[in-house]
C-alpha cells in the first residue's frame, strides 16, 4: 500500500513539537490523536515523548492507510490506530491525559465540533489537556486573505465546512468544563489552542 505524503504536515510538525514541549508533560501518560491523517505527526512527534502512549484515530476510509503507515514506522510508543468518526463513534471508555487534533475543526461540521468537545469533556481527568491546531477566525473576521480563500474553497466542497470562530470554540470549551491555557500563534496563519480540564465529570 502506498502511503500518501502531506506537505502541510511536514511543514508544521516542528512548530507543533515546540508547543507540545512547552505544555505536554514528558512523564508517562496517554495521548489520543483525533484525525491522525497520514500518521506523519504521530510518527514524528511520539519519539520525543517516549513515555507517552500515543493512540491515533481516523475515519473508516482512511484507517487502513494510517495503520500501514504506523506499522511501517515501527515507533514503539504508538498504539494501533482505531476508527473514530466524530458524531458516530464514542470515545473509548477510558480516560486520556491529553487529546490532540490537527486541522480537523474546519473539516468537521460545527455540530461535530461541538460533539467532539462534549465527548472529550467526559474522557479527560481534571488537569487533562486538549490541543486544537488549525486556522481560526477572530471576532468573526478572517485574519488573512489566504484564510478567507481557504474558507471559500472548503465551503465550495461542503457548505458546512469552514474556518471556525475562536470565540465559538472558546464558549463551547468553557461550557464543557475547560479553561484556555494558551493561544499560540503558529506558522501559515494557524493557531494552537491549548485547554485544560477543570473538573472531571464522566458523560454517558
Amino acid at each position: 500500500m502506498e502511503i500518501p505524503f502531506s506537505a502541510a504536515a511536514d511543514r508544521n510538525k516542528e512548530p507543533i513539537l515546540e508547543v507540545l514541549k512547552k505544555v505536554l508533560r514528558f512523564d508517562e501518560q496517554r495521548l489520543l490523536e483525533v484525525g491522525a491523517g497520514t500518521g506523519q505527526h504521530a510518527i514524528y512527534l511520539a519519539p520525543f515523548f517516549p513515555k507517552t502512549e500515543w493512540t491515533p484515530t481516523e475515519t473508516a476510509e482512511n484507517l487502513p492507510m494510517l495503520r500501514e503507515a504506523i506499522k511501517q514506522a515501527g515507533v514503539p510508543n504508538i498504539k494501533t490506530p482505531f476508527r473514530m468518526t466524530v458524531g458516530e463513534d464514542d470515545f473509548p471508555i477510558r480516560t486520556f491525559d491529553a487529546i490532540l487534533t490537527i486541522n480537523t475543526f474546519h473539516i468537521m461540521h460545527w455540530k461535530e465540533c461541538k460533539t467532539f468537545i462534549k465527548l472529550i469533556s467526559g474522557r479527560l481527568e481534571e488537569g487533562g489537556k486538549v490541543f486544537i491546531y488549525g486556522p481560526f477566525n477572530y471576532n468573526g473576521k478572517f485574519t488573512t486573505p489566504s484564510n478567507e480563500e481557504f474558507d471559500k474553497s472548503l465551503r465550495e466542497k461542503d457548505p458546512q465546512m469552514g474556518l471556525r470562530n475562536f470565540e465559538d470554540v472558546l464558549a463551547a470549551m468553557f461550557k464543557n468544563g475547560f479553561e484556555l491555557l494558551k493561544d499560540f500563534e503558529m506558522p501559515s496563519n494557524n493557531r494552537m489552542l491549548v485547554f485544560r480540564r477543570l473538573k472531571f465529570v464522566r458523560k454517558r
